[in-house]
């Protein structure tokens, strides 16, 4: 599957940037995709007013707390662990586009965008897969 190109093909359709990463990692997660597409829906332009992060790292974030988090709901082991992949996954974003917030990603203040929403997408699908493919290879 090339979820770079299936991530496209939801945002044309008219998925918001997280929900066009997180969707096609529906697989990842064990989830089907209607869930996935309702639980990442607020996480779009910035949390919907382009302050907050990208919605495509939102996504992301989503896909890899499924896949790394051990559900423990009486000792919450595995935070610790999500938290360095995701601050990984963010510093990579952020050293590729200059940026992590949606507001700067589209230079709503300067005027001058650093990165496309497309772009964003593709970045957070790739940077995902690597960071699967991470944690993978340590288990």
């Amino acid at each position: 599957m090339d979820r770079v190109k299936s991530g496209d093909e939801k945002h044309q359709k008219g998925y918001s940037c997280s929900q066009s990463v997180a969707c096609v990692f529906c697989d990842v997660m064990g989830l089907d995709e209607q869930t996935v597409f309702k639980m990442s829906e607020g996480f779009g332009a910035g949390m919907a007013d382009m302050q907050g992060v990208c919605g495509a790292l939102s996504g992301a974030a989503m896909v890899i707390g499924s896949k790394n988090s051990t559900a423990n709901l009486e000792k919450p082991d595995s935070k610790p662990a999500t938290m360095k992949l995701m601050r990984e996954l963010v510093a990579k974003f952020r050293e590729k586009n200059g940026a992590t917030l949606c507001k700067d990603l589209k230079g709503i203040e300067t005027g001058k965008a650093l990165r496309s929403c497309p772009g964003c997408i593709e970045d957070a699908i790739r940077l995902t897969e690597e960071m699967l493919e991470k944690m993978e290879a340590e288990r």
